[in-house]
């Protein structure tokens, strides 16, 4: 399987605009991902294995990015402002005219958070879904080598390492008070002292 250099984002952006799959490294776990195309999101749920009736979180390149495919509450962008690009994601409410792959009426967004997967997003020319390098159900991947054992249907690799090594913290930013979905490198008490600041 192809191992890109983290510098090579045009070659990577060329392999997803084909709605092809690459895995990335991220600040907290390895990720998989695709264009927010329907042909995208199909590849990617074979790469993983996944139920179709599972969601992809996206990765925006920014926070303007993100607002093309979201709405934004002024709580939402107080939080983002405050910890992302990070390990966090944000639930939010669908905005209409977003891309049709992105199914349900909300969506659990991540930005970008190396230079190398920045720059990837805006080759590509959208937002990506990118979710865990793992098999559905399956514990995450820990290297390249596990990730090529993992999903051999991949279309290339990322050279890169993982910092935190555990899964983002997901808040759902649709309501009118933050709710901690998962618990991760953010903690309830990050997230609280930002609100109340």
């Amino acid at each position: 399987m192809k191992r890109f250099l983290p510098e090579d984002t045009d070659a990577m952006a060329a392999v997803l605009k084909r709605d092809g799959c690459i895995s990335v490294p991220t600040d907290t776990v390895y990720g998989v991902c695709a264009r927010i195309t329907e042909a995208g999101q199909e590849k990617l749920y074979e790469v993983k294995n996944r139920p179709r009736s599972k969601q992809f979180p996206v990765m925006c390149s920014d926070l303007s990015q993100a607002k093309t495919i979201a709405e934004i509450s002024g709580c939402a962008e107080k939080l983002m402002r405050a910890f992302m690009p990070g390990p966090l994601t944000v639930i939010l409410k669908k905005k209409a005219g977003a891309p049709a792959a992105i199914h349900g009426d909300t969506v659990a967004v991540r930005l970008a958070v190396s230079e190398p997967l920045r720059e990837l997003i805006e080759k590509t020319g959208m937002p990506i879904f990118l979710t865990s390098a793992n098999q559905s159900g399956q514990k995450e991947c820990a290297s390249l080598d596990e990730i090529e054992a993992a999903c051999p249907l991949l279309d290339g690799m990322m050279e890169g390492t993982v910092s935190f090594g555990m899964a983002s913290t997901i808040a759902d930013c649709t309501g009118d008070a933050v709710v901690i979905v998962r618990n991760g490198p953010i903690t309830e008490e990050m997230i609280q002292s930002v609100m109340e600041g």
